[in-house]
């Protein structure tokens, strides 16, 4: 058997090689595939059932990416020692995969399908999230799974001032864009990233130079494909369908679905309502024999003519399902302060979407911890993102986050991010609560965690707003672009365009497109009508606050901060710890070390000034050259035949010498001196031959006659 698989390699436009190479691992796999970049190599496979499950009206696609440790020679953290559930970090990479592939599955294929991509060597600076869409895209096109593609992705940066195609890690942190963009051969699919304040020109630039190295990858996927042999894909199970039952449906619903969709209800679940008693009204003319037997047929052609209806309202009429132009933001007002104990919190309503927010301000070692294969540190910027189901009016169990709670706070974080000073000093947690939703609570959680730290009293740079944009076509070229969707409109809709950014440009971008063949133009149109809605929106979170606060939550935790030499950090420290311990237990304060630069830095987090304080002076005690001629406050630490040892300073010890005591001779110290005693000494220096300090209290003393 032949060990060697077929190969094909392709230059990346900077001279590096990606090599895509299938028929020698995962054989049995529907298709496979693995690309290498470096020394880092993707392992992408793709399976799907035969058949599809009786009664399955969608397509059951699972995408899974994970990152084996043993890729970059590194144990798995965790008692057991290996490989458990997803991180968020690789959630949010199958997210990638998921949002570009899945709507290039023909519509009416509803077999079980699992893509999975798996790290299995990382040079730990080639971003392998950048390589995933290709991968994935590759494997499917090697199989005989019927796909609209190929597809690929590719990671967007500008580094001083010059596009280029997949940063590495390295350079991706001085990256003024990092932007990831799938698509086929002809037309964007999805777009997301973070991007420090630029220009809507620049996003659309940046767009089209990552579509131009999408069509090098695509190319080569299929010259792949030439080399093993394209296979026939396979014969699937259509839906079934009743074309006149479908044309009677539509006949005898579509006017007056029409007439729903243009009564301009804006109440989410009045529409919900009005909407379903037509159709519940037209199945009554049905008899119960024919009910019974295409019912299911009823509800799917019903839902087409919904669809239809609702979209040509807003082609035709211009106006949309709760009344608005289309250009028109819904009624905002905002809160902060809302919560009295926490360190700061905002409410958000937009519509019938609302998002309560909190700040919470902690420690260093509140940072979260990352250990994956290839990322491996802290992030002190944390933001979560949390949708019960009562947001919606639903009873579901709270099973914790799922995937698109992950991929929503990821992308508020990424817009926050750009904006927060990274030396507060703090760990940083927001909390965004959605309490309602109806269309773009992402974009909601922006704008309440923009609100929510200037009330904290964080100095952001600047406030950042969000707004999700949609778009309505039809095959004639005319379209719509709907700025701050509804949940209707975002579902039957083509286009979900999420913008956030400040004053002067777009911080965090996310698109998904559902049609192919977005023009240019329009994606300009859609940007420009994106930058005067965030804009509007951001003047009215200015009507509740305008900038951060002076100063933080009376309750919020205070920190200081000091420089020490990195030869002082073990004094600190103590051995095993004991020092820094025994301060933090006395002063109530939280102390954390780190060495930067060639210099210690020592922060200090209380709840109040005066363990600050108290945490500061022993510090600074530690930290202190002895000045000749200066007085000590001293603690008697040990009493001895000759003397006794005292601390003069925090972690320093002399020996005050019992010659140095009194001026009297003093055989011993009983009666005179006892451990804990507090007294004054006077420096004398340094002994020459020892260098041990020398102490004196008679100095002080009274000299007799």
């Amino acid at each position: 058997m032949s060990k060697i698989g077929i190969q094909h390699s392709f230059d990346i436009g900077d001279g590096r090689m990606i090599t895509l190479e299938t028929g020698k691992l995962a054989k049995q796999a529907d298709g496979s595939v693995v690309v290498r970049l470096g020394d880092t190599m993707l392992l992408a496979t793709v399976v799907s059932s035969q058949t599809a499950k009786e009664g399955v009206d969608f397509l059951p696609l699972t995408v899974d990416y994970q990152e084996k440790y043993a890729s970059s020679g590194r144990f798995p953290g965790g008692f057991f020692r290996r490989e458990a559930k997803l991180s968020d970090y690789e959630i949010l990479i199958c997210r990638i995969v998921d949002r570009a592939m899945r709507p290039l599955f023909p519509e009416d294929y509803h077999a079980d399908t699992q893509i999975m991509i798996s790290l299995i060597s990382s040079d730990r600076k080639t971003m392998p999230d950048a390589l995933v869409g290709l991968a994935a895209s590759a494997a499917v096109a090697l199989s005989d799974i019927p796909f609209n593609g190929p597809i690929s992705e590719v990671r967007v940066g500008k580094i001083d001032g010059k596009l280029c195609i997949n940063p590495d890690k390295e350079q991706l942190l001085t990256s003024t864009i990092d932007l990831i963009i799938a698509a086929s051969a002809t037309d964007i699919g999805m777009v997301e990233g973070e991007m420090s304040e630029i220009s809507e020109a620049e996003m659309l630039e940046a767009i089209e130079f990552g579509h131009k190295a999408i069509k090098v990858q695509i190319n080569a996927i299929n010259e792949l494909v030439k080399k093993v042999g394209a296979k026939t894909k396979r014969e699937y199970n259509h839906e079934v369908n009743d074309n006149d039952l479908k044309a009677k449906v539509l006949k005898d619903t579509y006017d007056k679905v029409y007439a729903v969709a243009k009564s301009c209800n804006p109440n989410k679940n009045e529409r919900k309502v009005n909407f379903k008693e037509v159709l519940e009204e037209y199945k009554k003319t049905f008899s119960e024999e024919e009910l019974k037997e295409k019912e299911g047929l009823i509800n799917k052609y019903y839902h087409h003519v919904e669809y239809d209806a609702v979209r040509r309202v807003a082609l035709d009429e211009k106006v949309r399902l709760d009344g608005r132009k289309t250009t028109d933001i819904r009624p905002i007002w905002s809160e902060v302060n809302y919560l009295p104990r926490a360190h700061g919190s905002a409410v958000f309503t937009r519509g019938e979407t609302q998002s309560l927010t909190t700040v919470t301000l902690g420690t260093p070692k509140d940072a979260m911890m990352i250990d994956g294969a290839f990322n491996k540190g802290e992030d002190a910027f944390l933001l979560h993102y949390n949708f019960p189901g009562f947001s919606t009016g639903e009873a579901k169990p709270n099973r914790g986050p799922g995937r698109r709670e992950v991929g929503h706070g990821n992308l508020a974080c990424r817009a926050l991010r750009k904006v927060v000073p990274t030396d507060t000093g703090y760990t940083i947690r927001i909390v965004s609560d959605i309490l309602e939703s109806n269309g773009s609570s992402s974009m909601a959680t922006v704008c309440a965690g923009t609100l929510a730290l200037m009330d904290a009293g964080i100095k952001i740079k600047k406030p950042v707003s969000g707004i999700a944009m949609g778009l309505i076509t039809d095959e004639k070229g005319n379209y719509a672009i709907l700025s701050d969707i509804l949940g209707d409109e975002d579902h039957l809709g083509d286009m979900d365009f999420k913008v956030c950014g400040t004053k002067d440009g777009i911080t965090a971008v996310q698109m998904d497109l559902k049609v192919n063949g977005l023009a240019k133009e329009v994606m300009a149109q859609a940007l420009e009508q994106a930058k005067a809605g965030r804009l509007h929106i951001l003047g009215e979170m200015m009507k509740t606050l305008s900038e951060p606060n002076a100063d933080l939550k009376p309750h919020a935790p205070r920190f200081a901060m000091i420089e020490i030499p990195t030869d002082c950090i073990g004094a600190i420290i103590g051995p095993g710890g004991k020092v820094i311990q025994e301060m933090q237990k006395t002063t109530g304060a939280s102390i954390n070390i780190e060495e930067k630069d060639n210099k210690g830095i020592v922060k200090i987090f209380g709840e109040n000034a005066e363990c600050i304080e108290a945490a500061m002076k022993k510090i600074k005690g530690i930290v202190a050259v002895p000045e000749v001629g200066e007085i000590y406050e001293a603690k008697v630490k040990t009493i001895m035949p000759y003397g006794a040892f005292v601390e003069f300073l925090p972690g320093k010890d002399g020996l005050l010498h019992i010659s140095e005591v009194d001026w009297k001779r003093l055989d011993s110290l009983d009666g005179v001196l006892k451990e804990g005693d507090m007294i004054q000494v006077k420096f004398m220096g340094n002994d020459p031959k020892t260098g041990k300090f020398k102490l004196s209290r008679k100095v002080l003393l009274p000299k007799p006659e």
